[in-house]
């Protein structure tokens, strides 16, 4: 009798055990597959805001000069992470983006843009503040900044609507510590101005910064830099 007891119970035990390991995988994949949303699509510049298909498509408008990043610009981060054995996206925005551009010719010869990291938001409120606090310490860091160290050659200046591609070559500070980075970035016309699109990639032990590995979570080493800059006359 006992005998058998201590086999049933063996046995509920490793009943009990399995169904608590197919519940820890196939929970997180659950959620993360069926009920969490997907991750927002690259920052692009299809169908800008502002643009206008009644306006001149000739481009001969003059867009030398001084201008400045305006509303509808954004700015954050883009890297991957394992979540409890899953593979996730993770992405942080904000529309605290600040700069400034100066063009001569068909070329942006001075430029820079600023991120207020502090206002960088997730779909996941402890995602945010593990990124406020022990990766970025924006306390201490509250800005990354971008600056051109080199002209940046469109060739022409297209037509409204129209999109020009080039390499830009500058120096990225995050986290207190500055790199030189190379990226390819989009430009558009739109009928007051124009918007640049790119990302930078980044490498977090460049800048002092320790990937994020802690409750199940772990963060890929490498991530990038997204950014969609709308630029009005300064």
């Amino acid at each position: 009798m006992a005998g058998s007891i201590r086999r049933h119970w063996k046995r509920w035990l490793i009943a009990g055990v399995a169904t608590v390991a197919v519940l820890c995988t196939a929970g997180p994949y659950v959620y993360i597959n069926y009920v969490e949303d997907k991750p927002p699509a690259a920052l692009s510049l299809d169908d800008p805001p502002g643009s206008d298909s009644s306006a001149s498509s000739s481009g001969s408008g003059d867009v030398e000069g001084a201008w400045r990043v305006g509303s509808g610009s954004q700015a954050g981060y883009r890297v991957d992470e394992v979540l409890f054995g899953q593979n996730v996206t993770a992405v942080g925005r904000t529309e605290k983006v600040t700069g400034e551009l100066e063009i001569e010719g068909n070329r942006a010869v001075n430029g820079s843009f600023t991120v207020d990291l502090a206002s960088v938001k997730s779909d996941s409120d402890q995602r945010d503040g593990q990124f406020r606090g022990r990766v970025m310490n924006t306390e201490r860091y509250p800005e990354a900044t971008f600056e051109l160290t080199e002209p940046v050659d469109f060739g022409s200046a297209p037509a409204v609507g129209e999109q020009v591609s080039a390499k830009a070559s500058g120096e990225l500070t995050v986290h207190g510590e500055t790199n030189s980075v190379s990226f390819e970035l989009d430009a558009q016309r739109t009928a007051d101005g124009f918007r640049v699109n790119g990302s930078i990639p980044v490498t977090f032990a460049d800048y002092g910064i320790e990937a994020p590995n802690f409750g199940g979570i772990a963060v890929e080493d490498e991530g990038n830099i997204e950014f969609l800059l709308a630029f009005d006359r300064a």
